[in-house]
């Protein structure tokens, strides 16, 4: 068959989205008049702001004759579980590793499911164009890698491409004088050394869908390898649900991925990735099939969530006043939509009250979701994360995970310290010329509101990786709080001048003159590790009495501007983000003092008991 189904996977920021990029334009897949972004893939305006794939998505390019399939990926640990499901679909991956990084946590982990799969690799050495890179101790690394994964011996014998994805040069010479405009050398590669999908066209239909997207119009669409027989556009077919039970439906459309467009088909047949629509509640890893010859394939693995939290519609006293989906309806409509697409997340309703638990893989894949909700208009107002507990054979059994971090050598210190309070236990040090390199492991609960607290330490200058490791029986660690005490407004209204002047000194105020605030409402950071109530709306009284130094210029300290996550990781147990179009606001679960001071006094009382 002339089709080719490939996976282009690697570590987070490895360069898998401009890869793909230049894969499609030396297939001349856009005419000369149409005009390109640079990460083409990432659609999501999120994926273009930070820089990171979130989903993975399909395309396709026509090269001498070829169709070739190709997957982009996620590389977060977070979206893990988009590369787990699209094994089933590809017969070769590309494994991008950085020229100067080298291999990475992440690295480790796809190619891991890539030869579980029995995927053929190609590695592609990228980013040559980077200064102090080694490719010889990479290529060593790569192979050592394939060695400790106990790759198959065929593979170990695995094809390397050195390319820059960024000025769209390769070569198959570690010598970069060779190196030559377009990725003409990698698509004749694919062609020659991944084998034709492994289907069977003569065979009844075997589909299986293991991406979903979602359409209003359509419902869910389920995006798949036909892996044995063909379809039809109208055709009659029958799913056969995880259960056990089955349902009938009809084929409404079935298109193919070109470039960035999605083209329709009549029919398909074995080896097409394709996108089904018909069956509104599709899910991943449901087999569909001929009506009169129900043949499952089977079940694709999805990855449990192992972090929650709680959404619930915005209680402050600001409700409503930016967003335009405030109730509690709405965001389960909105949440119940998220689910039809993302498999990995789960939403629970919590009795007795108008909140739902989220249980994601990461703080990042929650985020995002917090992040997505607040463009579209929604009010809402969320907890700080919490790692799930499992109970396996009567035993309760908690995530923990592999951290990597990369630091300057005078930093060294402060992060073994740092690790040692979230009882870390490095495994592995490595000295190399301007970094450490360190390797933990640490429960995922130590790690919750790590990740800025190290930029902080570091200056910018860390590099910190995790990825999930195993599920451990519980320690008895208690989880990480903050240390450090909060400011906590008293009174309602606009902040002043005169009264920030005033409490400054207490600590590190989060908000401006001319900020609305409410009571209860976290508005700075004490210096001592106690919550203080201040009045940061406070007018000074006017007199008829001429001051002599009334023309004085306050200058008032700089704030502390805290993002979405920065918010999530800094918060305590008894504390809340709301989240709305227009701010983030940090406030107390109890907003009046008085029945902060009972609700505190009751939570002792339990917990002695």
């Amino acid at each position: 068959m002339k089709v080719r189904n490939i996976a282009i996977i690697a570590h987070v920021d490895h360069g898998k989205t401009t890869l793909v990029d230049q894969l499609l334009k030396s297939a001349h897949t856009f005419q000369d008049h149409e005009t390109t972004n640079e990460r083409m893939m990432d659609s999501n305006d999120i994926e273009q702001e930070r820089g990171i794939t979130i989903l993975a998505k399909a395309t396709g390019i026509a090269y001498k004759d070829y169709k070739i399939n190709i997957l982009d990926t996620p590389g977060h640990a977070d979206f893990g579980g988009e590369v787990e499901r699209i094994m089933n679909m590809v017969d070769g991956c590309l494994l991008l590793i950085d020229a100067f990084e080298g291999t990475m946590p992440q690295t480790r982990f796809v190619l891991k499911r890539a030869l579980e799969a029995r995927v053929k690799p190609i590695v592609v050495i990228n980013k040559v164009d980077r200064p102090n890179i080694n490719i010889s101790q990479v290529v060593d690394d790569v192979l050592h890698l394939f060695i400790e994964l106990n790759a198959p011996e065929e593979f170990l014998d695995f094809k390397v491409v050195y390319a820059s994805g960024l000025k769209g040069t390769s070569s198959i010479s570690p010598d970069l004088s060779t190196q030559k405009t377009g990725m003409d050398l990698l698509l004749d590669l694919i062609i020659q050394e991944v084998p034709s999908p492994r289907v069977e066209p003569d065979q009844h239909l075997q589909f299986q869908a293991s991406l979903l997207d979602y359409n209003d119009f359509v419902g869910r669409i389920g995006i798949g390898l036909i892996h044995a027989g063909k379809m039809k556009q109208g055709q009659r077919l029958l799913a056969l649900r995880h259960d056990g039970t089955q349902a009938f439906f009809k084929v409404q459309k079935i298109v193919t991925f070109i470039g960035l467009k999605r083209v329709e088909m009549l029919e398909a047949t074995a080896g097409d990735i394709v996108g089904l629509a018909g069956l509104v509640d599709i899910n991943v890893g449901e087999t569909i099939c001929e009506p009169d010859f129900p043949l499952p394939l089977p079940l694709i693995h999805v990855s449990e969530p192992t972090l929650q939290m709680t959404f619930g519609p915005n209680s402050s006293p600001f409700v409503g006043k930016s967003g335009q989906y405030v109730t509690y309806r709405q965001i389960e409509v909105r949440l119940m939509k998220e689910i039809q697409k993302d498999v990995s997340l789960r939403v629970q309703r919590i009795e007795n009250s108008e909140s739902f638990l989220v249980s994601g893989r990461g703080e990042l894949h929650l985020g995002i979701l917090i992040e997505n909700m607040r463009r579209e208009g929604f009010e809402l107002e969320v907890s700080k994360p919490q790692v799930i507990i499992k109970t396996i054979d009567n035993q309760k059994h908690e995530p923990y995970e592999d951290v990597y971090i990369d630091i300057p050598h005078e930093y060294l210190g402060m992060i073994m310290d740092a690790m040692a309070v979230r009882s870390g236990s490095l495994l592995h040090m490595e000295s190399l010329e301007s970094i450490t390199r360190l390797t933990y492991e640490i429960t995922s609960r130590g790690l919750i509101g790590f990740q800025n607290h190290f930029m902080t330490l570091t200056k910018g200058y860390g590099i910190i990786n995790h990825a999930f490791k195993a599920y451990r029986p519980l320690s008895g660690i208690a989880s990480h709080q903050r240390k450090m005490g909060t400011l906590v407004a008293t009174e309602s209204g606009a902040a002043t001048t005169y009264a920030i002047e005033q409490i400054e000194d207490r600590g590190v105020l989060f908000i401006t003159p001319g900020t609305e605030v409410y009571e209860g409402m976290i508005v700075g950071e004490n210096k001592y590790d106690r919550t203080l109530v201040v009045n940061v709306a406070k007018v000074k009284a006017l007199t008829n009495v001429r001051s002599s130094n009334k023309e004085l210029k306050v200058v008032l300290k700089a704030p502390r501007r805290m993002s979405l996550e920065e918010c999530l990781d800094y918060i305590n147990d008894d504390e809340l983000v709301e989240i709305t179009p227009t701010h983030i606001r940090m406030r107390k679960r109890v907003l009046k003092a008085n029945e902060r001071k009972r609700y505190q006094a009751f939570a002792s009382e339990e917990e002695s008991n």
